[in-house]
């Protein structure tokens, strides 16, 4: 009897990705063989809130990663700070099937670091961490580099300095 649900559904054949308004970029079919005796049965469901939290706290520990997220969450997300509410998923947003995930994630470079080092660095360190954290399938991490942090802009106003 149990054979007989397993060979039911007949499997079609993956869309390219961006096909289709609806196109998923994970697989969220359930593995056929699981690497790991699981003698208690049972069923793990992993919510994106945390494959999403694990992803911001990986990029946020790149070195020449200023902050995470466009400009408008970066000004909300300096709220929440003051109220000790920061979102460590601020910035990232992921789509998580049964053995995969994929991220996209928005930062702002700290200059004058590479732009194109920081954004491959945040790359594996995310699929690193969700790899060895959740244990999904990372299949893309896009980042999107949306400002560069100068030093000068966390400097006062000159003129406070020439003011006796």
């Amino acid at each position: 009897m149990a054979n007989d649900n397993q060979n039911s559904t007949v499997p079609t054949p993956p869309k390219p990705a961006g096909v289709g308004a609806g196109a998923s970029r994970v697989d969220r079919t359930a593995p056929s063989a699981s690497p790991v005796d699981d003698s208690a049965g049972g069923h793990t469901t992993i919510a994106d809130g945390v494959v999403a939290k694990v992803a911001g706290i990986a990029a946020r520990e790149v070195r020449g990663v200023f902050a995470l997220g466009g400009g408008g969450a970066r000004a909300f997300g300096a709220l929440r700070n003051v109220v000790n509410a920061e979102d460590l998923t601020q910035g990232v947003k992921v789509e998580v099937g049964e053995t995969q995930a994929a991220v996209d994630i928005t930062i702002v470079v700290e200059y004058p670091t590479p732009v194109h080092e920081v954004a491959s660095a945040v790359r594996a360190a995310v699929k690193r961490a969700i790899t060895n954290l959740v244990g999904l399938e990372v299949v893309e991490v896009n980042v999107d580099v949306n400002d560069v942090h100068l030093p000068s802009d966390d400097k006062d106003d000159d003129s406070e300095s020439r003011v006796q």
